[in-house]
């Protein structure tokens, strides 16, 4: 444990210089939610969509949770590749601890995810959101969390396939449903009773729920609370479960 938290400030250290360094795969992973504010957000301003807050504060919040779902989901891409040029077994040899690893990676796309959450906001603002700031800082808190629970995942799956080609269509397969049934581009009390009852099993829907409730200052009726400690929970257990699949992974 000694070496843990030295290396895993070495591992993010590297792949955050990496990152700055590829400027162009941040900008294009914001352009889909950017799109979705300036071409689907006015489409909702005069639409009743069945909850609190305005248009912006109900597809803001979604985005928010959107972007989590197709940027650290998507983040054991970069590791299949350096799998394949032998980097991961290269470093894997070395004495920077396994743990570190993935644990340095994991804060690289959870700090990646912040900062496009940011602007995704900053540009929201711009159109017409309105929300606190203590309910903005309460969303990032519960979408870093996400992107903690999805980069582990994936790395962890990513570990365990050898091509792209394996890779994304179970990320596909399950990003798909899990963004229609957490209702985060229209709220899930506006689809049928059947629908909404099978969205209660996604835990992804009580996150947009609850960053929801955060972006109007609605932090008291539990919606805010629920959502957090499901965000909370998932982190605890998918850090756990990709670390070990991780760490296992080729020994």
């Amino acid at each position: 444990m000694s070496t843990v938290l030295p290396d895993t400030g070495l591992i993010f250290h590297r792949y955050l210089r990496q990152t700055l360094r590829s400027r162009i795969s941040v900008v294009f992973g914001l352009m889909q939610p950017l799109l979705f504010l300036a071409f689907f957000g006015p489409l909702l301003q005069d639409m009743p969509l069945g909850g609190e807050g305005d248009s912006w504060q109900t597809l803001v919040p979604g985005l928010l949770i959107q972007l989590g779902l197709f940027s650290a989901a998507f983040a054991g891409f970069g590791i299949i590749m350096e799998k394949q040029f032998g980097v991961v077994e290269r470093m894997r040899v070395t004495p920077v601890s396994r743990l570190a690893l993935l644990l340095g990676r994991i804060l690289r796309d959870a700090l990646q995810l912040l900062v496009q959450s940011c602007l995704v906001v900053a540009v929201g603002l711009l159109l017409g959101l309105r929300a606190p700031v203590l309910g903005v800082l309460a969303g990032f808190l519960i979408v870093g969390l996400l992107g903690i629970s999805l980069a582990s995942l994936s790395y962890a799956l990513a570990m365990r396939v050898t091509t792209m080609q394996e890779f994304a269509p179970v990320i596909n397969s399950v990003n798909l449903p899990m963004m229609l049934l957490s209702g985060i581009l229209l709220p899930m009390a506006l689809a049928p009773t059947w629908l909404n009852v099978i969205s209660h099993f996604v835990p992804f829907r009580y996150l947009v729920e609850a960053v929801r409730a955060a972006f109007v200052g609605n932090y008291g009726d539990g919606t805010l609370l629920l959502g957090t400690g499901m965000a909370l929970a998932l982190a605890a257990v998918t850090l756990t479960l990709g670390t070990r699949l991780f760490t296992r992974a080729g020994a």
